[in-house]
């Protein structure tokens, strides 16, 4: 059986059980008025605990409308940006608003250097590009208080200094993108900055289609008054209660999640949306994961790779596969398909009418700030000596991989391939082994190959398959990160991080881009470990050779 719902130029298609589960989600939304109440911006339908949160982060719902306004500003930033010569666009920020950015602008095929991690190997790359007299950087934070966007913006003006770049020539290098009253819009101010001011009333997940997703795609050159149009083509079937296919999505999202198929497994399937995989990821983790529930986006190669195959847990999302598309993996689970600017406004609505089904707020991030206090904790210092991490010695040293196991769940593990069994084999039976890379995401690209090396050898060695997942950290941290300690427990966390070549100063801070990158790594584990959840770090002494070793133990 095949449901197909269209509107807008977007269409979700279920298939097989999909289409029964979540009938009867779908019509108690219906008798409850959620697809008007969610329309008008109702705070209140995701309980009274949440009214408060809600009722300062429903902004999202009428941005393809109140963004437009933007272009203008837009359109004489990239003017002048063009007309000084700037032809070079920097971001500097974290979490789903960067990534937004990010897939607008591989999408429409043009150059945005994303900066959204603390590895000092990238943000050197970056500083030392022979580009840097032609740069411009947005520093876009909602908050304004992200450590590695404040840290990058302080890199950056350093850098432009020593170029000789200065006085009203360097603040004319820099956009800011932040929430009226944020310490970033103090600093831009002081420094002379162009600001450009973000709606309070959005949480950066959902702020795809306003401010922070908007003007470092415009200024790199997307046209993000077409984004905006694709998204209000589809904005007047959100009050429907039928031919509503952002309430199919979501309806079919918490049907799953009820029946304990809470691993959503994503694939694109020719949806030409570079990076909208990574977005959609982030805004489920951070949205549903809380309170023991959620859905855990595992994001995959491709339908033929390890991990996609139907299995008990799962629920399965082709992105950009038509009704009538053959192809693997059609025989059940869901399909999803539509411009970029449509699948933006959809997901946000479909997570959030998901997240009332499961039970939860979608817009709070509650367990994020844990890591993030536990960062600061080890980058305070009495003395203003800079961070306070100890290194205790590895458990296991296999050639250029030191195996760090403070929780002994090793234990007669003699050598590198055992330890990585031992490792899968620890995961428990619906549960999921999450890695988080605290590396380069530029210079170490062979780190991202580890989900589907893990995945294969965890379908040799175990009877049921194990859903790994993989995110570059920090920027993971923002996301999965609030599943990680939130979501349902039965996540075994396997950090990988690395020997630091070449660190980089944080003027203005006591610490380096490393020391921070090392206290995040240190600091998530610490939250991990106080909650019960088992984490195992692996250092590589040397990136290149670490990152071979690691491969040829998991495919020897």
């Amino acid at each position: 059986m095949t449901s197909v719902v269209t509107a807008g130029g977007a269409s979700v298609t279920l298939r097989g059980g999909a289409v029964h589960e979540s009938e009867t989600v779908l019509e108690r939304l219906v008798s409850d008025g959620v697809p008007g109440r969610l329309a008008s911006a109702a705070p209140g339908l995701w309980g009274p605990d949440a009214a408060a949160t809600a009722a300062r982060r429903l902004g999202w719902l009428d941005l393809p409308a109140r963004s437009r306004p933007l272009l203008g500003r837009l359109a004489e930033l990239a003017g002048e940006a063009r007309g000084a010569g700037l032809d070079r666009v920097v971001l500097a920020g974290a979490g789903g608003s960067a990534l937004a950015a990010e897939a607008v602008t591989r999408t429409a095929g043009v150059e945005l250097t994303v900066l959204d991690g603390s590895d000092p190997h990238q943000a050197r790359a970056a500083l030392e590009d022979e580009r840097l007299a032609r740069t411009l950087v947005v520093v876009s934070s909602l908050s304004g208080a992200s450590v590695e966007t404040d840290a990058h913006r302080r890199i950056f003006e350093a850098a432009f200094r020593r170029a000789g770049i200065t006085g009203a020539e360097l603040a004319r290098r820099f956009v800011a993108v932040t929430a009226p009253g944020s310490p970033l819009e103090a600093a831009a101010r002081d420094a002379g900055y162009r600001l450009v001011p973000a709606d309070a009333d959005t949480a950066g997940r959902y702020a795809a289609l306003g401010a922070p997703g908007l003007v470092p795609s415009a200024l790199a050159g997307a046209d993000v008054a077409r984004l905006l149009e694709e998204a209000a083509a589809l904005a007047p079937a959100l009050r429907q209660p039928y031919d509503n296919p952002a309430l199919a999505l979501g309806a079919a999202l918490g049907a799953a999640a009820l029946a304990g198929r809470d691993k959503l497994v994503i694939a694109d399937h020719g949806s030409g949306l570079a990076g909208f995989a990574g977005w959609a990821e982030h805004l489920v983790a951070e949205s549903t994961g809380k309170g023991g529930r959620g859905l855990l986006p595992v994001v995959v190669e491709s339908v033929d790779a390890p991990g996609f195959a139907a299995a008990p847990g799962h629920c399965r999302v082709l992105l950009g596969s038509r009704a009538d598309a053959p192809g693997p993996g059609r025989e059940s689970g869901l399909s999803v398909a539509g411009p970029l600017g449509a699948q933006f406004l959809l997901w946000e609505y479909a997570v959030a009418v998901a997240a009332r089904v499961i039970g939860v707020n979608p817009f709070d991030e509650p367990d994020v700030r844990a890591s993030r206090e536990d960062t600061a904790g080890l980058l305070r210092s009495e003395d203003g000596a800079g961070p306070t991490v100890v290194n205790r010695p590895p458990a296991l040293v296999s050639g250029a991989v030191e195996v760090h196991d403070p929780g002994g769940m090793l234990k007669g593990a003699r050598d590198l391939p055992g330890a990585l069994e031992t490792l899968l084999d620890a995961v428990p039976d619906r549960g999921y082994l999450a890695v988080l890379a605290f590396l380069d995401r530029w210079g170490d690209p062979d780190a991202a190959g580890m989900r589907s090396l893990l995945a294969d050898r965890g379908a040799a060695v175990r009877k049921n398959p194990v859903p790994v997942t993989f995110g570059w950290a920090p920027r993971g941290l923002h996301a999965a990160g609030q599943y990680h300690k939130g979501g349902p427990s039965g996540g075994v966390f396997l950090q990988i991080t690395g020997e630091v070549a070449a660190d980089v100063a944080v003027p203005g801070r006591p610490y380096t881009l490393g020391e921070l990158q090392r206290a995040q790594a240190y600091g998530d584990m610490r939250t991990l470990r106080s909650i019960g959840r088992p984490v195992v770090r692996l250092h590589l002494r040397d990136r290149v050779d670490g990152l071979a070793q690691l491969t040829k133990a998991l495919t020897s």
